[in-house]
């Protein structure tokens, strides 16, 4: 990994809710609301977005741990930040503290394990 991944570094992004982010399973809308699933996307997302400017030609980042607390519904139309905050280097994994908040509400929190390596690695976890 290149240098400059210090706990604080912090990401965002914005998302406004549609459709296709409510809660839905097997084709049948379970809420009309965020899903929880759409929730982990977008803080999975915020997370990579600390990780990229510092990974190798040679590196990648893959999904280590996931653990979110869903903690509010959250309406069609609604606008959401989710931010992810690095707090932790371990070796080659990145540890970020993530939370979705539309207005002063939180609706989620939770933490991001992503896990460095080679790519050749990873092809080779893929191909057994």
């Amino acid at each position: 990994m290149l240098p400059g991944l210090t706990p604080g570094l912090s990401q965002s992004i914005e998302i406004t809710v549609t459709k296709e982010m409510f809660a839905e399973f097997d084709g049948k809308l379970v809420h009309p609301v965020y899903s929880t699933a759409s929730m982990v996307y977008h803080m999975e997302w915020a997370s990579r977005k600390i990780l990229l400017p510092h990974l190798e030609g040679h590196e990648e980042g893959m999904g280590g741990t996931v653990s979110v607390k869903h903690l509010h519904p959250c309406p069609l139309g609604a606008e959401v930040q989710i931010t992810a905050v690095l707090s932790e280097v371990q070796d080659n994994k990145i540890i970020t503290e993530v939370e979705a908040r539309s207005g002063e509400k939180i609706l989620g929190i939770g933490r991001i394990v992503q896990i460095v390596l080679p790519k050749e690695r990873i092809r080779q976890l893929l191909s057994r």
